[in-house]
């Protein structure tokens, strides 16, 4: 792991692995996570020739809080990650919470974005025509209710939960998770998963929740573009039995991203359908280069 500064003064952490020559595929991490990898994804990406560049967002693990940010925000620090790596060129992918932020990156960059991938992403908060937390497992659907109510009502709810998954194993993550987990995806919480969710988490919440505080309520205020502004190749994936980010989230975004790629899978939930997928994902998404 390394530290890059942004042009405002702050750290963020970073991991880079694979080919040196390798055009990076900066993967934005959900909410709570940081940097360390999923290594199905980190595979996938290796096997396509690229280099997978992981980084803790403003907030978690090492990198400075940025308070107030909005989700457009993140652009900034993708573009100051790429100029230290020196790389002109990427694509980008985010799971779950890091699927808005996956998305920023390309609406703000499209000279250096080639294509995004969203897996499993949250739409907007606050449309006419979603219920943003209609279909969610109770936990979310508390959190998110919280967050709309400001940070003062939302903290104690997060310093709650930080404390189950700091340091869960398995057995604990499922616990902690279970109004959360479609069976598909309980199942599949076992062995080399369980291992990168217990790792992110524990790297995300070590200095507290301030990271995770930010991207929900960056979630519940308006993200500081349109999805409709992304003029480069996108995919998205999103499962029907995903109790973390329904699926009329997928259908959203797969309706208002005029150049979106859907892959609405039926049977799919949160978690398996970024390790089930992740070759064709990443294969499909290298393409764009």
């Amino acid at each position: 792991m390394t530290t890059v500064s942004t042009r405002d003064g702050r750290k963020l952490d970073v991991r880079v692995s694979g080919p040196d020559d390798g055009t990076p595929l900066v993967f934005h991490h959900g909410t709570p996570g940081a940097v360390p990898p999923v290594r199905a994804i980190e595979r996938a990406a290796h096997a396509q020739g690229l280099r997978h560049v992981s980084f803790s967002r403003a907030g978690y693990g090492g990198s400075t809080r940025l308070p107030g940010r909005d989700v457009a925000a993140v652009a900034a620090d993708v573009e100051d990650l790429l100029d230290q790596l020196g790389a002109e060129r990427c694509v980008v992918a985010g799971w779950s919470g890091g699927g808005p932020h996956a998305l920023a990156t390309a609406a703000r960059l499209p000279g250096r974005v080639a294509g995004v991938l969203s897996i499993a992403g949250a739409a907007p908060y606050g449309l006419p025509d979603l219920d943003f937390v209609e279909g969610m497992g109770e936990a979310n659907g508390e959190e998110f209710e919280l967050a709309a109510q400001g940070e003062a009502a939302l903290r104690p709810f997060l310093e709650r939960e930080a404390d189950v998954l700091r340091n869960a194993d398995a057995d604990g993550l499922r616990e902690g998770m279970r109004t959360l987990l479609a069976r598909v995806d309980h199942d599949l919480l076992t062995d080399e998963l369980a291992e990168d969710l217990s790792a992110t988490f524990s790297e995300a919440l070590r200095t507290g929740v301030d990271g995770w505080a930010d991207d929900d309520l960056a979630f519940a205020r308006p993200w500081g573009f349109a999805p409709e502004e992304i003029a480069v190749p996108a995919f998205v994936w999103q499962g029907s039995e995903d109790l973390m980010v329904p699926f009329a989230h997928g259908r959203w975004l797969a309706a208002h991203i005029p150049t979106a790629v859907a892959h609405l899978e039926q049977g799919e939930g949160h978690f398996s359908i970024a390790i089930s997928a992740a070759g064709q994902m990443l294969e499909e998404l290298a393409g764009c280069l």
